[in-house]
């Protein structure tokens, strides 16, 4: 009879720009490629175990998944020397047990179709985001998408996740970097970046 090996699973620290979030990568793909699952509180952890655990610790503010890591956000009055290698334990230690960080459903899985009258701008806002923008938001330990467009005040509005969320320079990096390349790329349709549930 064989026995299945697992592999062994190693996990890296990466600091990001906001000084409360630290990035944990993995060796292993957690998600489906592409996709992103952000938990602001243990109320939305129904179907995540992993953040589940992870909110059970006093210090910790905000889980994120995505791709082969998971982004811890802490609350500001503790110390990441303090809780970082508690935190990386805990990963580790779920991980090694075969369990998944969340449980996927079939609906999960499928995108909507846009039927806006602004269907094909979303799409190009969205290849921009895509190709220019989300890598190095990644990176950093977060994500980018895009929410809505308004036509009349040519306004892009984007949501910001993970180390992202509650970042100082999440502002500088919305208006400098995305506004900027936004309007560069789209003169006649963008005007302005909004940044949605920050």
């Amino acid at each position: 009879m064989s026995t299945q090996t697992q592999q062994p699973v190693t996990i890296y620290m990466e600091a990001n720009p906001n000084p409360n979030s630290l990035k944990f990568a993995t060796n292993q793909m957690l998600v489906p490629e592409g996709d992103s699952f952000d938990f602001p509180s243990i109320k939305e952890t129904a179907r995540a175990p992993l953040a589940e655990i992870l909110f059970h610790k006093e210090y910790v503010d905000r889980v994120f998944y995505m791709s082969n890591f998971v982004t811890v956000t802490k609350k500001p009055e503790y110390e990441w020397v303090e809780i970082q290698n508690d935190v990386k334990d805990t990963i580790k230690e779920f991980l090694e047990s075969g369990k998944r960080v969340i449980e996927l459903q079939a609906k999960d899985l499928f995108e909507e179709t846009n039927t806006s009258e602004n269907a094909e701008l979303e799409e190009q806002i969205k290849n921009i985001l895509e190709e220019y923008i989300k890598p190095a938001v990644e990176q950093d330990g977060g994500a980018i998408s895009f929410h809505s467009y308004d036509k009349d005040a040519q306004k892009v509005k984007v949501l910001l996740q993970g180390s992202c969320s509650g970042c100082p320079s999440s502002t500088i990096t919305l208006k400098a970097g995305i506004e900027n390349l936004l309007k560069r790329m789209l003169p006649n349709d963008v005007q302005e970046v909004e940044a949605e549930g920050v």
